[in-house]
This record gives C-alpha cells, sequence and structure tokens, in this order.
C-alpha cells in the first residue's frame, strides 16, 4: 500500500509521514502540519474527525494471487517484497504474470450490498475504496487506459465498474466516500517507460531529460482524478493518494495544486489527503500500522491492515482484542482508526475478517458512546485506561483496554485524575451503576459480579 521507511519516529507532537526508506515498511514523521483555509474542507474535516471509525479495501490483480499488493512489482532488494515474489521467474517474467492476472480477475459473487451492510453492523462510519494501485490496475470505468476491470473477464457484468457500486451501496448507508489513488502507476508507459529498466519505485527515466513525457504522465493522473470526482460516482468526501515519492521534493511534482483545485470543483469542501508529502495538501496524516505516542490535537488516521492489506492467501490475522485496543487508544489520542479489509478475488468478505469486523462493532453497540464524536480530554491515559470526553466538556469516558497477553478486565479499576463527580460512574455495556471509591484524587470502579471481563470496558461519568 505504502512508502515505507525506516520507522515512525513518534517523539514529535505533529507528525507528517513524508519522508521514506525503502528497508522496512513504516513511514517517519516530521513536524509540518498545514490547516486547510477552505472553511468547506474545514467544516468537513470537523465531520470526518467525529466520526472516529472506518475500513479501508484494498483490492485489485494482487488479491487473485492472494499476494503482496502490487510492491512484488518493484525492483527494490528488499526481504519483505522478496519473500512474496515468485522464485521460478525473472525479474521481467514476473512482471508479465502479474499484470496477466487481469485475465482471472472475476469476481462473480461481488455484492457490494453485504460489504456495506457487514461494516455497517462492524461500527464503520466511512470507508475508503482502492480505485487504483501501485500496480495501475483500474477498479472503476477510466478512459485513459484500457488496464481496468472493465476489460476483463469480469467486464460484461453490469457490476463491472466496481468502484461506482461501491461508493453507491456505503453512501446508501450513510458513509462518508473516500477514494484512493495512487499517483505512481508502474503500468503507465509515462511513468515506468518500457525503455528503460525499473529499479526501484520511482519514475523509471529522468524527469528533467524529459519533460514532455512527464507532463503526459501528469495530464493522465489529472484526468483519472477528474473521472473519480465529476460527479459519474457521486458524492466524494475524501481524496486519499498515496506515493510519497510522487512530489516535487522528490522531482516528482504532478502539479497538486492543479489537481486539488479540479476536484474541489467538482466536490466542494474535499478532503485531500496527500499521504507523507506535508504541506497544504496533506488535511490530515496518515501514521500506518502504528500509533503516536502522544496525544494529537491535528486532524490524523492510523491506517491498520489486519492480515496485509489485500487478501492474503497465507498470513495470521490480528486479534479482535489487539485491533479493539488500538481502536481505543487512537481515539484517546485524538485520532481516527481506518481498518484495513481485504475483498477476495470473488468479490466476498473472508469469515476471519467478517468475525472481527462483527465482534468490533457488538462492543461499539454498548459502548460508542464513548468513542463517537468524542474529543481530547486533557488526561488521557494511565496504564490500560484511556479517557475521551464529549463536546460538552462535562460528561467523560473511561475505558479499560485489554491488551492482547492479559487475560481479563481486573476487578477492581483504578485511575488518578479525572474523578467522577458525586462518585457516580456508569458501565455502558449495562446501563447501570458501578461502585466507585474517591480519595483525593484517586479512583477506584469496582466491577460488579456477572460482568463479562474478557472484553474491554467502558464508563461514563460527570466530572467535578
Amino acid at each position: 500500500m505504502k512508502w515505507w521507511a525506516l520507522g515512525l519516529a513518534l517523539m514529535f507532537a505533529f507528525p507528517v509521514f513524508a519522508q521514506f526508506d525503502g528497508n522496512t515498511m513504516r513511514h517517519k514523521r516530521s513536524d509540518g502540519y498545514v490547516w486547510p483555509t477552505d472553511s468547506l474542507v474545514l467544516k468537513k474535516l470537523d465531520q470526518w474527525r467525529d466520526l472516529k471509525y472506518g475500513v479501508i479495501f484494498h483490492w485489485g490483480l494482487y488479491t487473485v494471487p492472494g499476494t503482496l499488493e502490487s510492491w512484488v512489482l518493484c525492483g527494490e532488494d528488499l526481504d519483505w517484497i522478496e519473500n512474496f515474489r515468485r522464485k521460478d521467474l525473472n525479474y521481467e517474467d514476473y512482471k508479465r504474470w502479474y499484470w496477466s492476472q487481469k485475465d482471472s480477475l472475476n469476481p462473480t459473487q461481488f455484492d457490494p450490498a453485504k460489504w456495506a451492510d457487514l461494516m455497517q453492523k462492524g461500527g464503520m462510519k466511512y470507508m475508503v475504496f482502492t480505485t487504483k494501485h501501485h500496480e495501475g490496475f483500474c477498479m472503476f470505468d477510466t478512459k485513459e487506459t484500457d488496464f481496468s476491470i472493465m476489460n476483463g473477464p469480469f467486464g460484461k457484468d453490469p457490476r463491472a465498474n466496481v468502484a461506482k457500486h461501491v461508493f453507491d451501496a456505503f453512501r446508501n448507508k450513510g458513509f462518508m466516500i473516500g477514494a484512493y489513488f495512487s499517483k505512481p502507476d508502474w503500468h503507465s508507459e509515462y511513468y515506468w517507460w518500457p525503455f528503460w529498466p525499473t529499479r526501484d519505485r520511482n519514475v523509471n527515466y529522468d524527469v528533467d531529460r524529459h519533460p514532455e513525457r512527464w507532463e503526459k504522465f501528469c495530464q493522465f493522473t489529472y484526468n483519472q482524478i477528474g473521472e473519480l470526482t465529476n460527479g459519474d460516482y457521486g458524492n466524494i468526501d475524501i481524496l486519499w493518494l498515496d506515493g510519497g515519492q510522487v512530489a516535487p521534493k522528490f522531482k516528482q511534482d504532478i502539479h497538486m495544486d492543479k489537481i486539488a483545485a479540479m476536484a474541489r470543483k467538482n466536490q466542494p469542501g474535499l478532503i485531500v489527503v496527500d499521504r507523507t508529502v506535508k504541506g497544504e495538501f496533506e488535511n490530515y496524516q496518515t501514521p500506518e500500522g502504528e500509533v503516536p505516542n502522544k496525544q494529537l490535537d491535528i486532524p490524523w488516521e492510523t491506517c491498520y491492515s489486519m492480515n496485509g492489506w489485500g487478501w492474503r492467501k497465507e498470513g495470521t490475522y490480528k486479534s479482535s482484542k489487539l485491533i479493539l485496543a488500538t481502536l481505543i487508544e487512537v481515539v484517546a489520542k485524538g485520532g481516527n482508526f481506518l481498518l484495513g479489509v481485504g475483498p477476495t478475488a470473488q468479490g466476498t468478505i473472508d469469515d476471519e475478517a467478517a468475525d472481527r469486523v462483527l465482534t468490533i462493532g457488538k462492543w461499539l453497540d454498548k459502548n460508542g458512546k464513548a468513542i463517537y464524536g468524542t474529543v481530547n480530554a486533557k488526561k488521557y491515559n494511565e496504564g490500560n485506561v484511556w479517557f475521551t470526553q464529549a463536546k460538552d466538556g462535562k460528561t467523560m469516558y473511561a475505558m479499560y483496554a485489554l491488551k492482547e497477553t492479559d487475560p481479563e478486565v481486573p476487578a477492581v479499576i483504578e485511575w488518578t485524575g479525572n474523578v467522577p463527580a458525586k462518585k457516580k460512574v456508569t458501565l455502558l455495556s449495562t446501563g447501570k451503576r458501578v461502585k466507585c471509591e474517591v480519595d483525593g484524587e484517586h479512583v477506584k470502579v469496582y466491577l460488579p459480579q456477572g460482568v463479562n471481563r474478557s472484553e474491554s470496558l467502558a464508563f461514563s461519568f460527570t466530572v467535578k
């Protein structure tokens, strides 16, 4: 999915994931968030920040063999790429084999209404769908290339323009709609020119020596984003751009000012997320698979995969306990949480992914008040206990998040500060008062018999 770096340096108060190093699969942090000045964008950002929990779908050619998404095409000598690549093919033959998966992607069981129903039950409030990953294969009806799902075995199906059907299904459920789009396109001859070898993730020719070819790529990208935002796909709330090396600092200036102006003319108030490229077009920041070590006051989102980004033939899913604990921590630190779900090549959500989605959804059904629409609490953490508060500043929430190795929630939960008024604390899962003792700033909450202590718990109270 992403532009990997040596690791997240999580010691600064304001992150931007702009630098990268191919040796690992992480982004670094740096300062430099720029608040938007467009009032419509600010309004939509506020709406997005209230939602807290979303889903991102990676679906493309990589789904057919169930392998690492796109990166196996990249000519970089890295373990996390090599481990997924077939050893019986040389590099050029491998690329041809990979791209030939277009003739096998035939998701006859694709039913976006079922996706939307599942994610709504899972408690998600917004979605991001991969319209094109770095491989260049388009999951929408583009006129700029024939390398799309419209020109394969599924092309005659009335559901073939899958991006449109996914957006419509989720919009019908009230979701905020996001379009993922990869700025680099490794299939385009204007990015990876067949005349030259493809040594790494970057454009494989000297842009200064061949400016006319680069401008053709810029126009190609502009046109495709125009297709996605011109109204044919309905209202789009978020343009989620990936590919941090396609930026002026790396001599790959794609003219984001023109792209953003055009897209916002088509979609007023559009949130633009030019991931890892700090500045005015990164309206919120996106630590990948990681959580900043401190609470932040800027718009940000942890994007988090369950088992790789796309569907994998092999691998281990993260547990519901871990996913939920991460969601709680992210929200208490002021962020949103975007969970990755990879549909299968048949167009379905597999049982393991669905189980985790529904498990977290059931928890949110009982405890969602502590998550949705909350804002930062001044004191937001003590051990396993995380705090949020309602916008009125009166109601606070305490969540005991079970870590992966924790067997259960303790019978007595303790913290200092955030003292409940009149010692009144309500367990959200039951709606009933629980015993609370206060000694100065020290708080003890006693769980009654019969409470399920094998899952994370949430409480509400007013503060003095």
